[in-house]
């Protein structure tokens, strides 16, 4: 199946890259969202993306209005969705509300529409029966910021289809990403539970006073040739958000190793969340 034409749900911070990455890539793209103020940000960003890109001469005049007109933000999900090739859900980390969503995309989407979730650790045989359609209901993971990272994670649950995995492989190319093809549902995916034993261990040897924040960044930088450091790349991401993961596994598994560390929970509990509060592991109102 060729895809033309890309909905994605969700106008926050991944969602609008994503919607402006399949326009630049040459997709017809839909970004909906249920807040207005948030898709006139989400619009904001994408004609200043645009312009600034013009001005650098990275595209010439007619590229910017070729991907002006194929970017479209609504606030309506429906005409936003109902022609719609593939759906790329990015929405809050909440199960019963992605739930909901599908259920309604399914009644909204032709009988063709993949529906893809951008989830980072909610795997979609979670949401795949709240659709008449399971084979075509699989996670799409995009990294923040999605328009510069390049990999995306396509993970095959045992209920989705080859052609299907193979179609968002397609489609990742053609967005100008490096799918990973995850053959089976595991909990963090790939990136992640790499990204987690490193964080996991960091924040060990912090919480133990073995090395300061800077010192043990500068160790994996330096010497693993990371280009950043894990507290830094903690901050990138979001602290509350690691924080939030790492309770709901907690959660689950009732397994103490499975604990947000102290550094972090003492983090969370003061509002630092990174660089999106000014101040987490590193302060940057300085």
């Amino acid at each position: 199946m060729k895809i033309k034409t890309i909905c994605v749900v969700g106008a926050g911070l991944m969602g609008h890259q994503i919607a402006l990455q399949a326009a630049i890539s040459g997709f017809e793209s839909f970004c909906t969202d249920t807040s207005e103020a948030a898709l006139q940000k989400a619009q904001d960003f994408a004609l200043d993306w645009i312009k600034k890109n013009q001005e650098k001469g990275k595209i010439d005049e007619n590229e910017a209005d070729a991907i002006k007109k194929r970017l479209t933000f609504t606030s309506d999900l429906e005409s936003a969705a109902c022609g719609a090739d593939l759906v790329i859900e990015a929405i809050v980390e909440i199960l019963a509300v992605k739930r909901e969503l599908f259920a309604r995309l399914d009644k909204i989407c032709p009988p063709h529409t993949i529906l893809a979730t951008n989830s980072s650790y909610l795997v979609s045989s979670k949401i795949a029966d709240a659709t008449s359609r399971p084979d075509k209901v699989l996670n799409m993971h995009f990294f923040n910021p999605a328009l510069i990272m390049k990999l995306v994670e396509v993970v095959q649950g045992p209920h989705v289809s080859d052609q299907t995995v193979e179609t968002v492989m397609e489609v990742s190319r053609a967005l100008g990403k490096v799918p990973t093809r995850v053959n089976k549902e595991i909990y963090g995916f790939v990136a992640n539970r790499v990204f987690s034993a490193i964080t996991q261990e960091a924040c060990y040897m912090l919480d133990q006073g073995v090395a300061s924040v800077e010192d043990i960044d500068n160790a994996v930088r330096f010497g693993l040739g990371h280009p950043m450091g894990p507290f830094a790349l903690l901050d990138l991401v979001g602290i509350d958000l690691e924080y939030d993961v790492r309770m709901a596994r907690y959660q689950e598994t009732g397994l103490a190793q499975d604990k947000p560390s102290p550094a972090l929970v003492a983090r969370f509990a003061a509002d630092n969340f990174g660089r999106k509060s000014g101040k987490g592991f590193y302060d940057y109102k300085k």
